[in-house]
């Protein structure tokens, strides 16, 4: 965990005692947030179910499921809390939920618990990309890599593949399929979710029809993966982020500049389970959801990293490059002058 990482690498400083206050559990708290989120879920799906079986105009259906898909992005903040541990005081009730709420998102839990703890432990170390990560390339390794490699990773990296093709690819397919070395527990959780997956299609089949569920359940899971693909993007993508090479890597710094405090208004705050204060979330992920607001109002420190705005959060769509020189993020074009510089 990142907490673990900032006290085994420095020397922390005298605030960060204080995150442990927030880092209990509360199951009242929890037990609200569950009965906020399912329960209109689950209404909105019934509502769309309605629409389909009576023929009304798609157009109804889709605008419920674009508020459906607001519920499921924050049905995947308490999973993604269970996976933390953090949601619940017990470890067996954030297990079992999140086992139950990854089904509803499509997501394996031990599997992804493994993957996002990799994250946690390597955000912002250049020598340990590419684990539960947005894969970034330096300036220079662009500018080694062969004609295919540019063009693949100019592809990976378009905003049309990422927050279009990527939803489908990850949450419908890539999900679904065992990585290759994968521990007993990984291919456990995937097999659960396969089987909890199929299950519901089958009972999909035999009541609303699997047309119908398609209808409902593909909007759905594109809008809201969209938007939890952008969240974990711009969370670590964005205009003087923090990246370093191992040996100069502070877990520190890369929790304060590192994971960026994206400012959002209330009710999308609220949609994202406050997962905007990813800052506070990378320096003690065992703070649950529901705790993080109140942790940032109370250390001062928190709230002198300056926040990241709706609009300027747009600019991370250009920003495709470590340039480890400049130690910035820069577009292809700005990496093209920097070369054509270099070389003048």
């Amino acid at each position: 965990m990142a907490s673990e990482s900032i006290a085994g690498r420095k020397a922390r400083p005298s605030w960060f005692t204080q995150l442990a206050a927030f880092g209990r559990a509360d199951r009242r708290k929890a037990l609200i947030q569950i009965l906020t989120t399912l329960i209109p879920y689950a209404g909105l799906w019934a509502a769309m179910v309605v629409t389909v079986r009576q023929r009304l105009p798609y157009v109804l259906t889709l605008g419920l499921a674009v508020v459906a898909a607001g519920f499921l992005v924050r049905t995947f903040i308490l999973f993604h809390d269970c996976c933390h541990g953090s949601f619940f005081t017990s470890r067996r009730a954030n297990r079992i939920f999140g086992i139950l709420t990854g089904i509803l998102v499509f997501t394996p839990f031990d599997a992804w618990r493994l993957a996002h703890a990799g994250h946690h432990a390597t955000a912002g170390d250049l020598d340990r990309r590419g684990t539960g990560d947005v894969f970034t390339m330096t300036v220079a390794e662009y500018r080694a890599a062969s004609w295919w490699k540019r063009l693949g990773y100019r592809f990976f990296r378009h905003p049309l593949v990422m927050f279009g093709i990527g939803p489908f690819f990850l949450f419908v397919l890539s999900q679904r399929i065992m990585v290759k070395g994968a521990g007993k527990g990984a291919r456990a959780s995937l097999w659960i979710a396969n089987v909890g997956l199929l299950l519901i299609l089958v009972l999909a089949a035999l009541t609303i029809g699997l047309p119908a569920y398609v209808m409902i359940q593909l909007p759905v899971i594109m809008m809201a993966g969209t938007v939890g693909i952008w969240l974990f993007y711009v969370q670590h993508q964005f205009e003087g982020v923090y990246w370093a090479r191992h040996t100069a890597w502070d877990p520190l710094l890369a929790a304060l500049e590192g994971s960026s405090y994206y400012q959002m208004p209330k009710l999308l705050q609220w949609f994202s389970g406050n997962i905007g204060l990813h800052h506070v979330h990378h320096l003690r992920a065992t703070i649950p959801n529901y705790h993080l607001q109140a942790a940032y109002d109370a250390i001062p420190a928190l709230q002198a990293v300056q926040p990241l705005t709706l609009r300027r959060s747009l600019k991370s769509l250009t920003l495709r490059l470590w340039d480890e020189q400049g130690g910035r993020l820069v577009g292809f074009r700005e990496a093209r002058e920097l070369e054509l510089h270099g070389s003048a």
